[in-house]
């Protein structure tokens, strides 16, 4: 009964575009529209992942998961740059990491069953997250006195922008030749052709989605008095990642955890060292280059997370309780990001 709801609210997606095409509603409307029709979006994400890690291992198919979902990101992140958001888009952008190792890992381990872990890919991809704290920390330094947007330090950027990108590329080329075993695998699975098929055209209707929702904040953001911060690091940042937080708790429901942490923590690192970095060159054909000048409280978000959840499955187990206290510290983060205003 619950797929096919599932299968049915799908059609949401199609209605919020044609809704916000011709009738041109409210935006708080169409905010709530885009909110719920991600959600069967998210799930079909995470079913075609699910299936196309039936044919390539946890590890390719949480590389998978982390690549469609984070497209809307950087399809999100792009479009705020153009309208000069550059706030917005170094909040949502650390508050996608965060979000991802803990809260989507958080949910994962809580809603599935204690189980072994890939401890050496997962410490990893954390350490490579922490690797990217640092270097941003080259541009961000010098931002923390005068105008953070200056055209000096979009060009300061541009170096830990193509390291960031240099270090991706040998990681995941390397990391791929290291295939994970297979958790076992199921009767009905999809072929990898409609597997990726699924994800491509589920992955553009959901930056479709996202794009809808994102334009409809700011009156949603009015009407609950929040600062630009919060709503860009905590909201946005959700939004964006919708994929990864329903698609890696799904799978992790299931009893999958290798793939469902692959696709949590693999996801933080392909934003830290691929999404951030590839923003911050894109910016330079439009008007408003990005700098990567992040604040102090969206480093030390960034890097306390990936330390502490490196501590946390230290050792290469999977325990539900572990689960909540992630959930229990990007909460008491959120509640940190809110009472720290904008900049």
């Amino acid at each position: 009964m619950a797929r096919r709801f599932l299968w049915a609210s799908l059609a949401l997606a199609p209605i919020t575009i044609l809704i916000d095409a011709v009738a041109h509603p409210s935006k708080t409307l169409l905010f709530v529209l885009a909110a719920i029709a991600l959600i069967p979006l998210a799930w079909l994400i995470g079913e075609a992942t699910e299936h196309a890690g039936e044919h390539t291992g946890p590890r390719i198919g949480g590389l998978l998961n982390a690549s469609f979902g984070n497209a809307p990101e950087v399809i999100i992140a792009f479009i705020a740059v153009a309208d000069n958001l550059p706030d917005v888009v170094r909040g949502s952008m650390a508050g996608s990491v965060i979000s991802n190792i803990l809260l989507v890992l958080g949910f994962a381990m809580a809603v599935g069953p204690d189980a072994r872990l890939d401890r050496r890919s997962l410490l990893g991809q954390l350490a490579l997250v922490f690797v990217a704290v640092i270097l941003l920390l080259i541009p961000s330094v010098p931002g923390w006195h005068g105008d953070p947007n200056r055209h000096s330090l979009a060009l300061l950027s541009i170096g830990p922008a193509v390291v960031l990108l240099v270090l991706y590329l040998f990681v995941t080329i390397r990391g791929l030749r290291r295939l994970a075993p297979h958790e076992g695998e199921t009767e009905a699975a999809w072929s990898l052709p409609v597997a990726l098929g699924v994800l491509a055209v589920t992955t553009v209707v959901t930056a479709f989605i996202s794009e809808i929702l994102v334009h409809s904040l700011e009156e949603f953001a009015d009407a609950a008095n929040l600062s630009e911060f919060f709503i860009s690091i905590v909201i946005v940042a959700i939004v964006g990642n919708a994929a990864e937080h329903g698609g890696a708790v799904v799978i992790a429901h299931r009893g999958k955890m290798k793939l469902a942490t692959e696709i949590a923590i693999s996801s933080s690192a392909q934003v830290g060292l691929l999404v951030i970095p590839v923003i911050a060159l894109l910016s330079f054909l439009t008007a408003h280059p990005l700098t990567l000048s992040f604040r102090p409280i969206e480093l030390i978000g960034m890097g306390g997370a990936a330390v502490f959840v490196a501590f946390v499955i230290r050792d290469g187990r999977s325990k539900r309780w572990e689960g909540l206290l992630l959930i229990g510290v990007y909460a008491a983060l959120a509640l940190w990001f809110l009472a720290a205003g904008d900049r």
